[in-house]
């Protein structure tokens, strides 16, 4: 079954003599338990596939159904029941600066009205130790490496165990060995928990994590591999 099925999809930024096509006719299968890298240059649309993927934007034209949800009109209710099944990791980590390493994991779970009960300080412990920060629960961001703050962005990504992981440029402001221990971290705890990653790179050095490369050039998709369809580029 596929997690995430693009057909046909584009999307434009701006309006009138302003119009900007971003996206150009995306074909694309991404299954459940996948881990898939997408890359290409500045500019090519990235971004904004993995928002429109993630519910952060709304579909203009075409079709793209996450977890067997059709995005393109769905209300913001349908959006916010979608978001709490994807985990969210981006390359600025958006920790909260007033909040532990604890207290930025524990309010993913309080998001979730089934994990709204006695223990979620205890999970959000145990994940942070998943992910070796058992010593740093009280630390506060400005306390912690950059490696070490992009720990906490993925123990609070999947802490709730969510069914889609979306990554954007984690491993962008990490230097080598931070950057792969940080991508083999989050293979690891996927792989465990069974969800699938879209994860947005142009890290060539962990292109190894994944099951299959997509590669994007203009907003078209020129590479798709292995079981994903693409829309060849003119």
């Amino acid at each position: 079954m596929a997690a995430i099925q693009a057909h046909k999809l584009c999307h434009s930024f701006g309006r009138g003599s302003l119009r900007k096509q971003i996206l150009f006719d995306i074909d694309l299968a991404i299954q459940e338990g996948e881990i898939v890298i997408l890359t290409g240059p500045s500019g090519s649309g990235k971004t904004t596939l993995l928002s429109l993927m993630g519910g952060l934007r709304s579909a203009q034209q075409g079709s793209i159904q996450v977890l067997g949800q059709e995005l393109r009109g769905a209300g913001q209710a349908t959006l916010l029941r979608l978001r709490r099944q994807i985990g969210y990791i981006f390359q600025a980590h958006n920790l909260l600066s007033f909040l532990t390493a604890q207290r930025n994991v524990r309010m993913s779970l309080e998001l979730h009205p089934q994990h709204r009960r006695a223990g979620i300080d205890e999970k959000a412990a145990a994940m942070l130790t998943a992910v070796g920060l058992s010593d740093r629960l009280h630390f506060y961001p400005e306390q912690l490496s950059g490696g070490q703050k992009q720990r906490v962005a993925i123990a609070r990504a999947l802490v709730a165990q969510p069914r889609l992981i979306l990554a954007d440029e984690p491993t962008a402001a990490l230097d080598k060995q931070s950057g792969r221990e940080v991508v083999q971290i989050m293979q690891q705890l996927a792989r465990e928990q069974g969800c699938t990653i879209l994860l947005v790179t142009h890290d060539n050095r962990i292109l190894d994590i994944a099951d299959r490369i997509i590669h994007m050039e203009d907003g078209h998709l020129v590479s798709a591999g292995g079981e994903g369809q693409t829309t060849p580029h003119p």
